[in-house]
């Protein structure tokens, strides 16, 4: 498995600079709400998907009065070599992307790299949001597991605008249009069949791990909705012309697909309990972890961002437990509580880093 042994975070959110040093086992990052444990997780997270977890645009990463960042990492690789990993963003310019010096030919070709998966607060919008949200979920697994998924979505995408920029002309082409119909079928095709094994492999895992959290309390349920449960995505569009035409935009396709939590048989958004609702969704994320070791053949980092929010005690130690065994590799936790942190990570290995956080400096601890 590929782990972080060193990171240089420069002008990111409120880190000025940091150069920090990680235990391949478990690191624990403490401090207040605001100081910018989040802002490092991101910044780890960055470096393997090449955008941020939550800023939908990098004018929010820079730091105040900066119009630039950069990171870099050093990486233990899975065949015994390292390797550095440098990403630097300019306002106005173009992502650059690196290893070891040598610059990628296309930033997408970095997806799965350095397979990564976050549990965070955040997590709360696949919940409380619409499908756009659950869709951004599935594409984050299905692109770093699935690179042939990753142009499939793209391809499909940058159709799906073309398609729409014609319907809103003042007389659309109905022969282009099918032209476009056509070559939107095959990638819908395909991303409809990946998402849909995806969530057949999901959900047994999450029944799973949200017995182990929960302690067997609850039933939970995954199911994938899509208009392709119906017909190809062909008769879909060919049948739905003339209101694209009206409305001017495709109402039919992959674009709309849907994922739904069901708490014992209803819908966790309307029936679950904060902590219920945060219990799924810790099982969510650590089914996609599970899946993507088993399709990468190895542990991929695991970023666990204030995960004890909202769990009673009960919870976080089963959590804990299983974050404990040997399944797991290199693990990143935050929590504003260092009493509480060290308590429960020091009754589980002695094999791990400290650190302390306060206005984006960070200090390791002994």
């Amino acid at each position: 498995m590929a782990w972080l042994k060193k990171i240089v975070v420069r002008d990111f959110r409120n880190i000025q600079l940091a150069e920090l040093k990680f235990s391949p086992n478990i690191n624990c990052i403490s401090g207040n709400n605001g100081e910018g444990k989040t802002n490092l997780m991101d910044a780890i997270w960055y470096l393997s998907m090449t955008k941020s977890a939550f800023s939908s645009s990098d004018r929010y990463n820079f730091r105040y009065g900066s119009n630039s960042f950069s990171l870099s990492g050093t990486y233990a690789m899975e065949n015994g070599t390292d390797s550095r990993f440098s990403i630097s963003v300019e306002d106005g310019g173009a992502k650059k992307l690196r290893r070891d010096d040598k610059p990628y030919a296309k930033v997408s070709d970095h997806i799965g790299v350095l397979p990564v998966v976050m549990v965070s607060p955040s997590d709360i919008s696949l919940v409380s949001e619409s499908g756009e949200e659950r869709r951004r979920f599935t594409n984050a697994v299905l692109s770093q597991m699935d690179h042939a998924y990753l142009t499939d979505i793209q391809q499909y995408n940058r159709l799906l605008l073309q398609r729409n920029k014609i319907l809103k002309s003042y007389r659309p082409d109905l022969s282009l249009l099918k032209v476009f119909d056509e070559r939107m079928t095959e990638y819908a095709d395909s991303v409809y069949r990946a998402r849909k094994t995806f969530v057949e492999r999901l959900c047994p895992m999450v029944g799973k791990y949200h017995a182990l959290i929960s302690g067997g309390r609850e039933e939970v349920s995954v199911r994938y909705v899509s208009d392709l449960d119906k017909a190809p995505l062909g008769s879909l569009l060919a049948a739905s012309v003339q209101k694209d035409m009206v409305l001017k935009y495709t109402t039919a396709g992959v674009q709309r697909d849907d994922l739904e939590f069901l708490l014992d048989g209803h819908p966790l958004r309307k029936c679950g309990s904060q902590g219920q609702q945060k219990s799924f969704l810790v099982a969510l994320k650590f089914s996609q972890y599970e899946l993507m070791k088993q399709d990468y053949g190895h542990a991929p980092m695991l970023l666990l961002d204030d995960v004890f929010d909202k769990l009673d005690y009960g919870r976080i130690s089963n959590l804990l437990s299983m974050v404990a065994g040997s399944d797991f590799g290199q693990i990143f936790i935050t929590d504003s509580n260092k009493v509480r942190l060290t308590g429960l990570v020091d009754g589980i290995t002695l094999d791990r880093a400290y650190f302390d956080t306060r206005e984006g400096n960070f200090t390791q601890l002994q």
